[in-house]
């Protein structure tokens, strides 16, 4: 277990206390307007321009790229520069993504045969959410969602740009599609914000969608996208775990970071349309996961928010309106942990998931600047995970850190398994730096070489795996709160409130959604 516990005080004046851990890093919303000798202007309307060697600079206004940049047939490509030919060198596959083509575009018609979809995601749970919105918008027009791509007409993927392994992965992934499928392709999402014309040139892919809205995706494969709306999306199996975005975009410059491009400002949703979606996912799931690009920061600049006003406000009006349910919050800056979210954390165990996913990044001050988090330090981070720990008698904690950032001394990466050893995490997510064309630190000095980072982030995971190892022996044989989250090999898997999955034969489940549950 993690932390002192069930015995600590826990009044208002120990939470009050939390107040004061953060110092001058509490809510520093300073603009981090200056990185690396670039200016990257943040003003409304205005995107930033990404500079890639090899093609033209382009600067577009975010309107245009909510209505998403599209790629058709030979015509204009994303970010303005022309669309590279497709050289085919197999007539019939040209000729069986010409009859797809074909088929997809008399979609529109009234008597149509139905088109299958195939769907796939890569990256976070913001894309999940995303595809699921898409999905569902394809289902309400009579198409037909296979898990199969051999069965499918049409592709639609969903792409993420964090690492490049993640690219290259979908450019994988997209031409084994053309290989063995005969569907047509379309690529949204992150990735497809940022491309250089590198996705579009893939064989078989119809069209690149900046975005993931469902009506332009509709509108993209020939249907029909009017009532096209915001919905939540529709539950299937024996998942009882939803995902409710409350946010998008992000207006942080992390120099490693190029999901600010793909994805925008931060744009927050309003009150009451999220407790309508959160009542609606509550009929059907046990557990809703509150997930963004950068959820701390909903309500920010975003008006009158009615009573809610930080997030902290926004799940007290959620547990409102749907106190039967689980909320776990998703990815949260641990000095975003304000008062409000704590008292909930400690006081309502049945209602709020105890369970933080921090990122962290590096536990080096000094790389801390070069990556643009200027809102907290690594003794910041600290106090406050301390006191968050102290109080909570299970407590899941996670964190993301970078291997091999530009620059990263030893010293550097020994802070951050001192940090790392210090704290009560019960799982790590490392990444090994990666350069991503569009973000700052792919012009930094100081870049490693791959044998480094690869040696850093081994020794980073295998810490990581030891502290989660050490944190479950110490919950074996323990009740926890359960909510069902799906099938592993025939097996029910079961989330525990602290981010555990405990596996139970099916036999042995008597069909509701959530119940106690003995860590094994």
């Amino acid at each position: 277990m993690a932390g002192g516990g069930a015995g600590e005080p826990r009044g208002d004046g120990d939470v009050a206390q939390l107040g004061r851990l953060g110092g001058q890093h509490r809510f520093h919303h300073a603009r981090h307007v200056q990185l690396v000798g670039r200016r990257r202007d943040r003003a409304a309307g205005i995107a930033v321009s990404v500079w890639r060697a090899g093609w033209a600079v382009a600067l577009r206004h975010r309107e245009d790229a909510d209505r998403g940049r599209l790629l058709r047939g030979p015509g204009p490509a994303v970010l303005g520069r022309p669309r590279p030919p497709r050289h085919r060198h197999r007539a019939a596959g040209a000729q069986r993504h010409g009859a797809q083509r074909a088929r997809l575009d008399v979609f529109a018609g009234a008597d149509r045969a139905a088109v299958n979809v195939y769907f796939h995601t890569f990256g976070c749970k913001a894309n999940q959410y995303d595809t699921e919105r898409v999905r569902q918008a394809f289902d309400d027009r009579g198409a037909v969602v296979v898990d199969d791509p051999a069965l499918a007409d049409l592709a639609v993927i969903n792409s993420c740009t964090v690492t490049n392994e993640s690219e290259v992965k979908l450019r994988r992934f997209v031409r084994h599609l053309a290989k063995t499928g005969r569907a047509q392709t379309i690529v949204m999402g992150c990735a497809a914000a940022l491309d250089d014309g590198t996705i579009a040139a893939l064989p078989g892919v119809r069209a690149v969608v900046a975005n993931a809205d469902p009506a332009i995706v509709l509108r993209t494969a020939g249907f029909d996208d009017v009532g096209a709306q915001h919905a939540a999306p529709l539950p299937g199996g024996t998942k009882s775990r939803a995902l409710l975005k409350i946010q998008d975009g992000c207006d942080e410059h992390c120099t490693f970071c190029a999901t600010t491009l793909a994805r925008g400002a931060n744009r927050s949703r309003p009150v009451a349309e999220l407790v309508d979606e959160a009542r609606a996912l509550a009929e059907q799931h046990a557990e809703i996961v509150l997930t963004g690009v950068h959820i701390g920061t909903w309500g920010r600049g975003a008006g009158d928010q009615g009573v809610a006003r930080t997030l902290g406000q926004l799940l007290e009006a959620l547990i409102a309106a749907v106190p039967e349910v689980r909320f776990r919050l998703g990815s949260v800056e641990a000095t975003e942990v304000d008062e409000t979210l704590a008292r909930l954390f400690i006081d309502a165990p049945r209602n709020v998931a105890a369970h933080l996913h921090a990122p962290l990044q590096s536990g080096s001050n000094r790389l801390l600047k070069r990556m643009g988090r200027h809102w907290y330090t690594a003794e910041s981070y600290r106090a406050r995970i301390e006191w968050l720990a102290a109080r909570l008698p299970v407590f899941g904690l996670g964190a993301d850190i970078i291997a091999g950032f530009p620059g990263e001394t030893d010293a550097d990466h020994h802070a951050s398994l001192m940090l790392l050893h210090a704290l009560p995490f019960t799982y790590i997510h490392v990444f090994p730096f990666s350069v991503r064309p569009d973000a700052p630190a792919a012009r930094l000095a100081g870049q490693l070489p791959p044998e480094v980072i690869r040696a850093r982030a081994r020794e980073l995971r295998e810490l990581g795996e030891a502290k989660g190892a050490a944190y479950r022996a110490s919950r074996v044989g323990q009740a926890a709160d359960g909510v069902v989250s799906g099938r592993q090999q025939g097996r029910l898997e079961v989330m525990t409130q602290d981010y555990l999955s405990v596996y139970l034969d099916t036999h042995r489940w008597d069909g509701r959604p959530r119940f106690e549950v003995t860590v094994n």
